[in-house]
């Protein structure tokens, strides 16, 4: 009961936010972007939030808690290390200066504007509206079942009650009643991992305990041919972290900032929010092989390990119930703060970059944000409908998101940011390149290696780009004088 009170509650003030947005949006730049006047504690969280989801907290830690144990802790390390504090110290300055000044709002705008090449813009875009669409609808999957689990709420209904509060203050507030939500949502995910923890730790005797009785009980859980090597390890933190770098949704938020003293605040925040949130998420994982044994652990009907519901089941076993009720909230909060963000980018990704003119016909007036908010409505309808219905070829576009979309990007993003001989030519093999080699790799390693293919995409185009850039016709001076003023 007290489950179902804590979530009405949170999903009024979500609304309330959504309706405070929406008087403060007037432009495409205050639905998109907020007015670029965010600060450091909101611009912060906001990035946090939508770093991690559900999915981290239900799927992901639970399968690399169990399978690689405590290795599972080098991937919260470098999302903290490389996936943020990196991220905005090396990335956030240049990207506001340089987005301001080519008046670019989006990733597929910056990529035409840097590199000058008319026809990169709408491919950007093909690639985010085709795979991160189904990204998002994985994360609503999630969630739903999570909630058929703990509130026993009917899947779709389920579905249809997320899908619906998302919808309400995304489509009225923008990226300001994101933010905003997303600041409240961190707080309740920083806070609520931080109790899961100390309960957990508590009940097996203490954090150090549990550790050594890991440490002993691993090997017999995982023989030694089942477990993970160095180069699946070193590709998955890879991936998860550096991968971050090239994901519109993320870099987003350097686009928004209200100025440059922002990012070492931001930078200092963002580092702390994500080690906590990820240390909590895989040390909960890992803590399965302390509370399970083998004959306890939760199996599928083929008798193998249920991966989905070793942390649920974990949590459900151990957390008392008004506990349990504040971790729900912490992956809702993920999962709906990561959902406004994926439908945000890939709403823009036809609203702002694939529609030619954003003037109406017959009144002349600007109706950008009407059509920013019909989209966003018809990208979470989209998104309910892949979840429910589950097509075979959306599953395989949801395992391939990732690789495609920070392989296709991160390469040009960053050169276009510090490498000034970086060409059209070379932004266009090495966007090109990641993406064939993500979809190639994939469907040849297989999925259970899905982790080394978009490592390989992600890292192949930054030796692609400067190549094919040292051996191809020099920028044009006036574009890099426009791009790199005061960068």
């Amino acid at each position: 009961m007290i489950g179902i009170i804590f979530l009405a509650v949170f999903l009024f003030l979500m609304t309330g936010i959504g309706i405070w947005g929406m008087k403060k949006t007037k432009t495409l730049g205050d639905f998109f972007l907020g007015g670029r006047t965010m600060g450091p504690w909101v611009s912060a969280v906001a990035y946090g939030t939508s770093y991690f989801s559900a999915v981290l907290f239900i799927g992901f830690a639970g399968t690399q808690g169990w399978q690689f144990g405590l290795n599972a802790l080098w991937i919260a390390l470098g999302n903290g290390i490389v996936g943020a504090l990196a991220a905005w110290l090396v990335l956030a300055r240049r990207t506001r200066r340089m987005t301001q000044n080519l008046d670019a709002m989006t990733m597929p705008e910056y990529l035409q504007k840097r590199y000058g090449a008319k026809h990169l813009k709408p491919i950007a875009a093909s690639i985010i509206f085709f795979f991160l669409l189904p990204y998002s609808a994985s994360v609503f999957k999630g969630l739903g079942h999570l909630f058929e689990a703990v509130f026993h709420i009917p899947y779709d209904t389920a579905l249809l009650i997320m899908i619906a509060f998302t919808g309400v203050y995304l489509i009225l507030g923008g990226y300001f009643a994101i933010a905003i939500t997303d600041f409240i949502q961190g707080i309740i995910m920083f806070f609520g991992a931080m109790a899961m923890i100390g309960v957990l730790a508590s009940q097996g005797g203490g954090l150090f305990a549990i550790l050594s009785k890991i440490q002993e009980q691993y090997p017999l859980h995982i023989p030694q041919d089942q477990q993970p090597t160095v180069l699946t390890i070193i590709s998955l933190v890879f991936m998860t972290s550096f991968g971050t770098w090239g994901l519109p949704q993320m870099t987003q938020k350097f686009y928004a900032i209200k100025n440059e003293r922002v990012i070492p605040k931001a930078a200092i925040v963002t580092t702390i929010f994500a080690l906590g949130i990820g240390f909590s998420a895989y040390l909960t994982g890992t803590f399965s092989h302390f509370f399970f044994s083998l004959d306890r652990v939760p199996r599928n009907e083929a008798g193998g390990v249920f991966y989905d519901r070793i942390v649920p089941a974990l949590l459900t076993e151990h957390l008392p119930e008004p506990l349990m009720a504040l971790i729900m909230l912490l992956v809702l909060s993920a999962s709906m703060s990561t959902l406004s963000s994926l439908v945000l980018v890939s709403s823009s990704a036809i609203a702002i970059d694939l529609y030619p003119s954003r003037i109406s016909a017959k009144t002349g007036k600007d109706i950008s944000v009407r059509m920013m908010r019909f989209l966003s409505a018809i990208f979470v309808i989209i998104s309910y409908l892949i979840s429910r219905f589950q097509f075979s070829f959306i599953v395989t576009l949801m395992s391939l998101s990732w690789g495609v979309v920070s392989g296709s990007f991160a390469a040009p993003y960053v050169y276009g940011l510090y490498f000034k001989r970086a060409t059209k030519a070379g932004a266009y093999a090495g966007l090109l390149s990641g993406l064939i080699i993500e979809i190639l790799l994939f469907f040849v390693l297989g999925a259970s290696n899905s982790p080394l293919a978009a490592s390989c995409a992600i890292g192949v185009p930054f030796i692609v780009v400067p190549l094919v850039s040292l051996c191809t016709k020099t920028p044009d001076q006036a574009l890099l004088d426009q791009a790199f003023k005061n960068v």
